[in-house]
């Protein structure tokens, strides 16, 4: 499937975070924290958009909706919840 976002809205694939400590402890869901990092899927044609796809960045921590694509979590957000590129 794929996605075309409109406006200045971008699509993101969020990094996932470790699944055990650096000793070896498996961390459970319950305590994990949401990913604040995602890679630039798709993004839209608004003039505000001056990201590109691949870039990694992050974003509001509950800014965007939650959508599932090919069995993949994604988000669905306006670039103004984005607050930074990692380079």
């Amino acid at each position: 499937m794929k996605i075309k976002p409109l406006g200045n809205r971008v699509l993101l694939r969020p990094i996932e975070v470790e699944e055990k400590t650096k000793s070896g402890l498996y961390i459970p869901d319950s305590a994990k924290e949401k990913p604040l990092t995602a890679t630039v899927v798709a993004v839209g044609d608004g003039e505000l958009v001056k990201i590109k796809i691949g870039d990694n960045v992050i974003h509001e921590s509950y800014g965007g909706s939650e959508i599932t694509i090919e069995g993949m979590k994604h988000m669905l957000m306006d670039v103004k919840d984005i607050l930074a590129v990692v380079e």
